[in-house]
């Protein structure tokens, strides 16, 4: 039986898909050459962990596709003394990746049926998603590892003011990241590039009011 070549399709994920689409940082170009992304999805999904889409998790969770993962990190320009929270952390891929590039990670995630992969300088805890996890905070960089319509102030509460945070956002039905920072007591959100982006449970914006 022939067992797939995870190196050889990890360099030609880094190769094929991240450096013709402008994620050109060296260091996360390494680690995301050297962080088994095969180990953070089901056993029966792992020749397609590289492919260049959304991986089923189960569950209705999905594991976002390398490039929407690469562009999140790259725009979020992470440090190395970073203190970093990832929401929607589900099996911990994201928070891998980052963590050899900041000074550690909090992975939150809700649904106690995706099992992280335990990973240095990654501390796993479970809660509510949109309520972020106050008890680790306050934090350089939030990352929510998905699509939201909306990022909840209890969430942007938790960033340092001038820190950073990073998310997809749904509009009118398309993902699109964007890049926020606290300053003071306000927060706001700039979006930066269409990018498809697997939607997170639980952030509905708001209901408005028509007259």
């Amino acid at each position: 039986m022939t067992h797939p070549d995870y190196d050889q399709m990890r360099r030609a994920m880094v190769d094929s898909q991240l450096r013709p689409n402008t994620i050109s940082e060296p260091r996360l170009l390494t680690v995301l050459s050297e962080v088994p992304r095969e180990r953070f999805v089901p056993e029966a999904a792992r020749v397609a962990a590289y492919i260049d889409r959304p991986v089923p998790l189960g569950g209705g969770r999905w594991l976002n596709a390398p490039l929407a993962t690469a562009r999140l990190i790259s725009e979020a320009r992470p440090t190395a003394t970073d203190r970093v929270l990832v929401i929607g952390s589900a099996t911990g891929y994201a928070a891998a990746v980052l963590a050899p590039l900041v000074a550690s990670v909090t992975a939150l995630e809700e649904d106690a049926a995706l099992t992280p992969v335990a990973t240095d300088g990654v501390t796993f805890v479970s809660g509510p998603l949109a309520a972020g996890w106050a008890a680790g905070g306050p934090y350089d960089l939030i990352v929510i590892d998905g699509a939201v319509e909306a990022v909840p102030a209890a969430v942007s509460e938790q960033l340092v003011d001038g820190g950073r945070l990073a998310t997809g956002l749904v509009e009118r039905g398309v993902t699109r990241l964007a890049i926020g920072r606290r300053a003071g007591n306000g927060f706001g959100l700039v979006t930066v590039a269409d990018a498809e982006a697997v939607i997170l449970p639980g952030f509905a914006a708001p209901p408005t009011f028509t007259f």
